[in-house]
C-alpha cells in the first residue's frame, strides 16, 4: 500500500485474515507515497516464497498466466520471466488506441533499447513479472528508480548481473482508470531511463559483486 488514504490496506488485511489464516498474506503499508517502483521494491524484498510475482492490481493480465511465466523461467533457467503484450501490436487492442499513444509507445521502445541499454525485450512495461527469490533479492536490493521507469532499471540490473530473461506472451486487456499522464509521464520516464544509464556508467550507482 503506497501511502494511500482509500482504505486499501484495511481491505487487504481483512481478506488476509479471512482467506489466509496462517498469515501467508500480509499487507505492507508505506508511510508516504513513494511511487510504483518504490512500493513494488518493498513488497518484493519482504516476500518469503521461492518465486516473486509482480502483478498489477487492476487485473489487466490474467493471473492464471503466472503458470506460463513459471514454466518459461524453469525451462530457460531464467532469473526473470516477463509477461509480454508484444504479440498484440497488430491487434484491435492496440490499433484502437490514440495515434499519440501508439507513437509514444514506439518512441519509448527506442529509448529503452538505445538509451536504457535493455535490448532484446519487446515489452518492458507489462506489469506482470516473475522472479526467482535469488534474482529478486539481488535486483530489488540494487534498484533506485521509484516511479514508472523502474521496470527498465530492473531489467538493466538483471542483464548486468547475468540473470537470464524470458519473455512470455500473456492474456491482457486494457482497464480504464490508469493514473498515467501519457505525455508528462513519458517525458519523466525518458529522463529516468537516461539517469539510470548515466548513473551506472559513471559509477554513481553500483551493483553487488556477490548475491
Amino acid at each position: 500500500d503506497d501511502g494511500s488514504s482509500d482504505g486499501t490496506a484495511g481491505v487487504a488485511e481483512a481478506l488476509g485474515r479471512e482467506l489466509f489464516p496462517g498469515g501467508e498474506l500480509r499487507a505492507v503499508v508505506l508511510a508516504r507515497n513513494r511511487g510504483k517502483g518504490g512500493a513494488v521494491r518493498e513488497g518484493a524484498l519482504r516476500s518469503r516464497g521461492a518465486w516473486v510475482l509482480v502483478a498489477d492490481a487492476d487485473g489487466a493480465t490474467r493471473f492464471s498466466d503466472h503458470a506460463r511465466l513459471e514454466r518459461a523461467a524453469m525451462d530457460k533457467s531464467a532469473g526473470v520471466a516477463c509477461g509480454s503484450r508484444a504479440h498484440m501490436v497488430g491487434t484491435d487492442a492496440v490499433a484502437k488506441r490514440s495515434a499519440l499513444r501508439n507513437l509514444l509507445m514506439r518512441c519509448f521502445h527506442v529509448v529503452v533499447t538505445v538509451v536504457g541499454g535493455v535490448a532484446g525485450v519487446e515489452d518492458t512495461q507489462c506489469g506482470f513479472k516473475l522472479l526467482s527469490k535469488r534474482a529478486s533479492a539481488a535486483i530489488f536490493g540494487a534498484l533506485h528508480i521509484e516511479r514508472w521507469a523502474f521496470d527498465v532499471e530492473l531489467l538493466y540490473i538483471a542483464k548486468r548481473l547475468g540473470f537470464p530473461i524470458a519473455e512470455v506472451a500473456v492474456t491482457w486487456h486494457e482497464v480504464a482508470g490508469s493514473k498515467i499522464d501519457i505525455a508528462a509521464d513519458s517525458i519523466q520516464m525518458a529522463r529516468d531511463i537516461a539517469c539510470v544509464r548515466l548513473a551506472y556508467l559513471a559509477g554513481v550507482w553500483t551493483l553487488p559483486d556477490e548475491f
